[in-house]
């Protein structure tokens, strides 16, 4: 498999010269499902917005399908954009246009996208994500698992190469939870999950990665990062009672 993401010895400090990453290496093959894990403050949120050039400025490089993230150029970027989708946890954060088709299509219409394109774009995004019947709906209207959804098609609609979800599980009641899964389960993409939810990572990602304190200090097989207690303990993650990963 080529590779989908690599990134190499990328460091990062806000202005104030306070260090948040220290020298990550890491490489996603394309097609792969990778769930991102480590206690809060473990600088996974500044890792993930680096990666389409939201955050920069540190030694390191990152390359997406061979393309190297070039803040400073800005039609290079705009592409990095298109391959690199972000779902945030908030949906509401990804959705202001009047109605859910509007907002699918905003993405792929700033990329200039017209016509039948557009119409088809918009039709595999809501079908994929299995929102078709409430295209014409006020996204404010709709549940918040509903919203999930559509903020993920908002995404697909740009045709990413790599899909990064960041708390896809949060807020969601067990049914909406389920749904998502069985939504995000067959996208052919490449998916990098930020969670907490160290079940829905395991469900969904077949490799996990643990960051704490800027660095990554765990990379293997979800069960076996997650039969670990000793090292879960050490970087303040923990199963739900009674969860045992090698009982799924």
């Amino acid at each position: 498999m080529s590779d989908g993401l690599r990134v190499e010895g990328l460091h990062f400090a806000y202005p104030d010269g306070t260090p948040v990453l220290h020298g990550i290496n890491l490489t996603l093959a394309a097609g792969e499902r990778v769930a991102l894990l480590g206690p809060n403050g473990a600088g996974k949120t500044t890792l993930v917005l680096h990666l389409n050039g939201i955050l920069h400025g540190g030694p390191g490089t990152i390359e997406v399908a061979g393309a190297r993230v070039n803040p400073s150029d800005r039609a290079a970027l705009a592409e990095i954009r298109r391959r690199v989708g972000i779902v945030f946890q908030d949906p509401d954060d990804q959705l202001f246009m009047p109605t859910v088709a509007e907002d699918v299509a905003f993405g792929p219409q700033n990329l200039g996208v017209r016509g039948d394109e557009l119409t088809t774009r918009v039709d595999e995004a809501l079908a994929a994500v299995g929102m078709s019947e409430h295209r014409d709906q006020v996204p404010h209207h709709l549940s918040f698992g509903q919203r999930r959804r559509v903020a993920v098609a908002t995404v697909l609609a740009m045709r990413p190469e790599i899909l990064v979800l960041d708390e896809p599980s949060s807020n969601l009641d067990p049914a909406s939870r389920r749904e998502l899964a069985e939504i995000l389960e067959p996208l052919p993409v490449t998916v990098l999950m930020v969670t907490h939810d160290l079940p829905y990572a395991l469900q969904l990602c077949p490799r996990s990665v643990i960051m704490d304190a800027g660095r990554i200090v765990a990379d293997g097989p979800t069960p076996d990062l997650l039969g670990d207690e000793p090292l879960l303990r050490a970087h303040r993650l923990e199963l739900p009672f009674g969860f045992h990963p090698a009982a799924r």
